[in-house]
């Protein structure tokens, strides 16, 4: 649905972007992640059709973003992260402007109908947008997006400034919406990210420094493969059964964790998965586990880790 091939962007003598290459699956969320100054509002602003770029290729359900700029931008709807709306207009009014802006050719009072309805914005269609608080003014900002059912939906920041009720519900829209489109999203809410999309790409300095599901980054990412354990049972014999299990290196008593519980961290062989050994074993026992937690590395630490020191950028870099 989307390619972007060796694509970069520079302003005088700085590179905001350096090369990129990826691409974004028909239906799939991806998660565009990076600190400030790290080339992601450059990159969207380029996949828009917004920005040119200074050299590279980005294609948009088959249109070449440079050579059929039309056709591509009519295949994208584009939130950025400040919505382009006009405050003097009421919703009803600009949900039609942009309409006719886009020359969108569906059935236009059901076409919006739909789409009020699908953002929950219906109540408010008559009310003007500069009387509307922050979290209804980006439902617009996603209605006017969603004008023309693009399969693509590029959206900065979908969530910025609004409250925890809030950013739950546009998160539930955002997830059912990648049933019928392609979806980029960048945000700097990382368990917003984790819980929304079904891949990430990560930047620093203007580069891709990891690619990947959350799960695959962790894991690619992790350098400790224990694991910590609590079970119910008798210390000394949780203790021989752990390390009588095919694949364990060592076990580490941690201690009494609550009442007939302790708990134990394992290190495994190199390559060994334990788990389903370890509850099959304890079942047999008739021993109960409480709880089991890996040491891989949280999508925050994975963050921190991969773009450690790009902070230091200019935070209008990629503005």
């Amino acid at each position: 649905m989307i390619e972007v091939e060796h694509l970069s962007k520079s302003y005088g003598q700085h590179v905001a972007v350096r090369d990129l290459t990826f691409s974004v699956a028909e239906g799939e969320i991806l998660g565009f992640l990076g600190p400030n100054g790290a080339g992601k509002s450059t990159t969207m602003n380029m996949l828009t059709g917004y920005l040119s770029a200074t050299a590279g290729k980005i294609t948009v359900n088959g249109f070449d973003v440079l050579a059929e700029p039309n056709a591509a931008k009519a295949s994208i709807g584009y939130l950025p992260e400040m919505p382009p709306l006009y405050p003097d207009m009421t919703v009803k009014e600009y949900l039609n402007f942009m309409y006719d802006l886009k020359r969108c050719q569906l059935p236009r009072q059901k076409h919006l109908a739909e789409i009020c309805h699908l953002v929950k914005i219906e109540d408010v269609a008559e009310r003007l947008i500069k009387n509307l608080s922050k979290g209804y003014r980006q439902r617009v900002g996603l209605a006017q997006a969603l004008i023309g059912n693009p399969p693509v939906l590029i959206l900065d920041e979908p969530t910025v400034g609004l409250d925890p009720n809030q950013i739950i519900e546009i998160r539930t829209l955002i997830k059912s919406l990648g049933k019928h489109h392609t979806v980029i999203l960048s945000s700097h809410i990382l368990p917003e990210v984790e819980a929304v999309c079904d891949r990430l790409i990560i930047v620093a300095d203007g580069q891709i420094v990891a690619d990947g599901t959350p799960a695959e980054l962790a894991k690619a990412q992790a350098n400790d493969t224990r694991l910590t354990v609590e079970i119910e049972g008798d210390e000394s014999e949780i203790s021989a059964l752990l390390n009588a299990l095919p694949g364990v290196k060592s076990v580490v008593a941690l201690g009494k964790k609550e009442a007939g519980a302790y708990a134990f961290r394992i290190q495994p062989n190199a390559g060994a998965d334990i788990r389903r050994a370890l509850f099959t074993r304890l079942a047999e026992a008739g021993m109960v586990l409480l709880s089991s937690r890996s040491n891989e590395p949280s999508l925050e630490e994975l963050f921190i880790s991969l773009t450690h020191g790009d902070n230091a950028q200019k935070e209008g870099e990629d503005a």
